[in-house]
């Protein structure tokens, strides 16, 4: 075999398929558009599962793809093995071939063995490859896969290397309906050096089928030639039924990873120039020289290439979803980083990294890299913060609970004046249960600590054992069970959210609203009720009805959908209320009516859309455009798009950015639209614009989170703006009227939102405002020539500083109050066990001042314990202890006030001399106060 590189593996693969009139088609996003079932795009044919559901057409039946994928949460999550074997990643790329409805198994079959073994291509050696088939599965109704094992026969792989498997193996579905179908799978053998079975073990050299890490799958072809129906019977799924699919489709899957580590004669991934010189960065970032066998480099390289590419696709660390993925990969590799000794933040050091390496295949990382190190760089900073954080709470957790086993063991060996004190049975049963179970850190704490500190588990573990407290292995692992079933719930909770059967098999629905309001003779095509097709529905029923044409866009692009009427074909009856309309599937639009006449599926009726309503989302939709293009003018070409919405009353845009937008960036910002709007500047509307023209001749941005076939619709504004776009606009920017500014603020890390009004929105904002300017003016008359703004501002100012004043002489009054209760606190002190203990109760004062009072107290009294308790202005409870130096080894003031909160419904703790506490049952304060006492004479024994 001949050596070739990473990238020379990816074009030769797409040059192959071209040669066989395949279309290359470009990577889709990280982040599946308009499919809420995937957390991550993790196969080649995500972007294509509208096509082979018949949902969507596209010009070409054959299709080749290098496609990103990442598998770390969900279905498919292989984050915890990353690093510790030669094949799993996060991020990886699928190579890929397709056919929708075209050719089928024979052809794929012949094309896959062509491009493996031909000299002319990868020339892999015949002689080191295994096909497998599928074995049938009569129960399920499925044959077993005669026509592909002849088809393999045919192009010369021996009968002896086929091999058959079962459901499990060699069966694929998109999902528990839908298209289905056999799969053939092509296997390398690494040799016996990549046996599982290492040196010296007897028969290490096992036969294929029997040694996962010797034979390696590098290539699946998938056969889609059914269609899976549920069987329901009495409203329940009582079964499954396959159909043949009039058009059986192919879809394969090669790891590049893969086949890169057979054609450099690698054993693992790793070891391939994809991953070697991240890997050789790592190192140098952290100082290491074992750079072939360290699982933490490996993780490194992996994480950073995952989290370029997420964060390059607008995915944002943050604590839910797909943000929350992408926070745990950074956060492990950094993790990794700290265990080879870097504290400092590096990660963001990979980015340039990887984009050097990815850049050929990926362009777009050029101009997105510096953000995307960026954000890395926050991360890493924010985690450190945290990871100290979370230290000093397992340090808190291991003494509570070796704390809370000596006092069971205290009370189990004083079981006599402990019933004099009134202990129940039920308390000594808990104490006693305590003693036996020994010194425990629960799991379920102990996983709190990993998911909300990152604490790494073995750390955990060490300082457990460190401090002679066990670690509830077992309760961890469950707890960590619990999470993962959340979130795949959660997930499969976005399924509810795909669309009724109904709507599947629908033609696309003829969309004239971009030249007119009104659609003449629409003919129903469906009639949906509670998400099942129905023939006709009554006078008053709210359903889903789809046209043959329509003139109501429907919610998509950040666009929210037309509302209106459907009227008879002679104008005369209002046949339905319109009060939305969706895409439920690819370019099929539902319109959400309430029937005002009977309707049934062949009616035909006038589709009319509320103009007004939609100029006013047209006149926000250009808005957009333009303030997207002022953003990246004023802050920089680092602002991309992360999310929007179009609505008639205003517009809403998110963008990353990582600071706040300064109030004179805002002005300038609301300046340049409005020149572009005065400017009058025709917009201009270019359709079926093939997309890589549109991105590299029109210089096009693309929206976050939106789907894009070949050909694409193109809006220009002049030389300032072009995006790709399916939204309705205005004919010039003129009509647009105005455009203010109203809001700017933080949606999370990294992502910034600003909200806008134009036309009559825009008036209606200036009048309220205007009145709001004369009313200011009664309050605040300008004088010696100054602005209203600057006597305003000096008006507040003035009372701002009475308002100061009248605080300080509160504050100086309430404290000189409680400063001469001291000596009534020190008449009614008690002596416990020798120890002088002093209550104090100080109602309104801050913290600030509670301290002062409680260092003041334990100075006149000696040697002793001070407790303060207060109610807060906001209602809160308040509770500070003091222990004076000598007495801190019989008692401490952490564990103190963490006994007296609890009696006032709260929690916490400190140092020795020094601790605060906080409660929410103020009514329980003053008896709180009073059991200081005998807390204190429990702790000292």
């Amino acid at each position: 075999m001949q050596y070739r590189s990473g990238n020379e593996i990816r074009e030769q693969f797409l040059r192959f398929f071209e040669s066989k009139q395949h279309r290359r088609v470009a990577s889709s996003s990280l982040v599946p558009a308009n499919d809420p079932t995937l957390l991550f795009t993790n196969a080649g044919m995500n972007q294509f599962k509208d096509l082979f559901t018949g949902a969507e057409k596209r010009e070409y039946t054959r299709a080749t793809t290098s496609q990103k994928c990442v598998r770390a949460g969900g279905k498919h999550n292989d984050l915890e093995n990353v690093g510790f074997t030669r094949r799993h990643h996060t991020f990886f790329e699928m190579l890929g071939n397709f056919s929708f409805g075209d050719y089928f198994k024979r052809e794929a079959i012949q094309y896959a063995w062509e491009l493996v073994t031909s000299p002319e291509w990868f020339g892999i050696p015949k002689d080191k490859l295994y096909v497998t088939i599928f074995e049938g599965a009569p129960d399920y109704g499925v044959p077993r896969d005669d026509e592909a094992e002849q088809f393999w026969i045919e192009t010369g792989v021996p009968r002896e290397r086929i091999f058959e498997f079962g459901l499990k193996d060699n069966f694929w579905q998109m999902g528990e309906t839908g298209p289905c179908g056999p799969c053939s799978e092509i296997f390398y053998d690494m040799g016996i050096e990549a046996s599982s079975y290492g040196p010296g073990v007897r028969d290490r050299d096992r036969p294929f089928g029997e040694d996962d890490a010797r034979y390696v799958e590098i290539w699946n072809l998938v056969f889609m030639q059914f269609d899976r129906a549920a069987i329901v019977e009495g409203g329940k799924t009582t079964g499954y039924s396959l159909t043949p699919l009039p058009k059986p489709s192919i879809d394969t899957g090669m790891g590049l990873e893969r086949v890169a580590a057979v054609l450099q004669g690698k054993i693992s991934n790793f070891e391939t120039d994809l991953f070697t010189p991240l890997i050789t960065r790592a190192a140098e970032l952290t100082g290491t020289e074992d750079k072939v066998s360290n699982a933490s480099l490996r993780i490194i390289a992996d994480h950073a290439r995952a989290a370029t590419f997420l964060i390059s696709d607008g995915v944002l660390p943050t604590n839910e979803g797909r943000g929350y993925v992408l926070r745990k990969i950074m956060r492990r590799a950094i993790r990794h980083g700290r265990e080879l000794g870097t504290e400092s933040p590096f990660l963001y050091q990979m980015v340039s990294a990887v984009r050097d390496e990815m850049l050929k295949a990926y362009p777009a990382l050029a101009a997105d890299a510096d953000r995307v190190a960026k954000v890395i760089h926050g991360e890493e900073v924010q985690f450190a913060r945290t990871l100290s954080m979370g230290l000093a709470e397992l340090e808190d957790e291991l003494e509570a609970v070796a704390t809370a086993w000596e006092r069971a063991c205290e009370i189990i060996s004083d079981r006599e004046s402990k019933y004099d004190e009134g202990y129940t049975e039920a308390q000594f049963d808990e104490a006693q249960a305590l003693v036996d179970g020994g010194k425990i850190l629960s799991g379920a704490r102990a996983f709190h600590l990993y998911e909300t500190f990152g604490l790494p588990v073995d750390f955990m573990v060490d300082a457990a054992r460190d401090a002679g407290v066990a670690f509830d292995e077992a309760g961890f692992e469950a707890a960590r069970a619990e999470e993962q079933a959340r979130a795949r719930a959660s997930w499969k909770g976005g399924a509810a959210k795909t669309a009724s059967p109904a709507f599947r098999d629908l033609p696309k629905t003829d969309f004239l609203g971009y030249s007119q309001f009104v659609a003449n003779s629409a003919e129903v095509l469906a009639i949906v009720k509670d998400g099942v097709g129905v023939p006709a529905a009554k006078a008053g029923d709210s359903v889903d009805v789809v046209l043959d044409r329509t003139s109501f866009y429907g919610d998509s692009g950040g666009q929210i959908g037309d509302t209106g009427r459907f009227t008879s074909p002679d104008g005369n009856l209002t046949v339905a209320e319109i009060t939305g309309c969706v895409l439920p599937v690819q370019g099929v639009r539902a319109h959400k009516a309430v029937l005002k006449q009977d309707l049934a599926v062949g009616d035909h009726v006038n589709t009319v859309v509320d103009g007004v309503r939609r100029n006013a989302i047209k006149r926000n939709h250009t808005g957009t455009h333009l303030l997207h293009a002022a953003l990246r003018q004023v802050l920089g070409t680092h602002v991309k798009q992360a999310g929007s919405l179009v609505d008639p009353t205003r517009l809403r845009f998110d963008f990353s950015h990582f600071a706040q937008v300064a109030d004179e960036e805002l002005e300038e910002i609301e300046s340049i639209v409005n020149r572009e709007v005065l400017g009058n500047t025709a917009v201009q509307t270019m359709v079926d614009v093939p997309i890589d023209v549109a991105v590299n001749e029109y210089h096009a941005m693309a929206l976050f989170g939106e789907k894009y076939g070949d050909k694409v619709r193109v809006v220009k504004i002049g030389d300032f703006s072009t995006e790709l776009c399916g939204g309705t606009h205005t004919g010039a920017t003129g009509e647009i009227g105005l455009i203010k500014i109203v809001g700017e603020g933080s949606v999370s890390s990294g992502v910034r939102r600003l909200e806008a009004i134009s036309g009559t929105g825009a008036l209606d904002e200036f009048r309220r405002d205007f009145s709001v300017a004369q009313l200011a003016a009664q309050v605040a008359p300008p004088s010696n020539g100054s602005d209203l703004s600057g006597s305003l501002r000096g008006k507040l100012a003035d009372h701002e500083e009475e308002l100061k004043k009248l605080r300080r002489e509160l504050d100086e009054l309430r404290m000189k109050s409680a400063s001469g209760n001291l000596d009534a606190a020190l008449a009614s002190a008690v002596e416990v066990s020798g120890v002088k203990v002093a209550t104090l109760r100080a109602d309104g004062l801050e913290r600030g001042q509670l301290r002062t009072l409680v260092d003041n107290l334990k100075q006149r009294l000696g040697e002793g314990v001070v407790v303060l308790g207060s109610v807060q202005p906001e209602g809160k409870v308040a509770i500070i202890a003091g222990v004076t130096p000598g007495l801190t080894k019989r008692i401490q003031a952490g564990k103190l006030v963490g006994a007296v909160a609890k009696l006032v419904g709260g929690s916490g703790g400190g140092k020795p001399e020094i601790a605060e506490a906080g409660g929410k049952d103020q009514s329980q304060l003053g008896a709180a106060l009073e059991a200081v006492p005998g807390i204190v004479k429990e702790f000292l024994g």
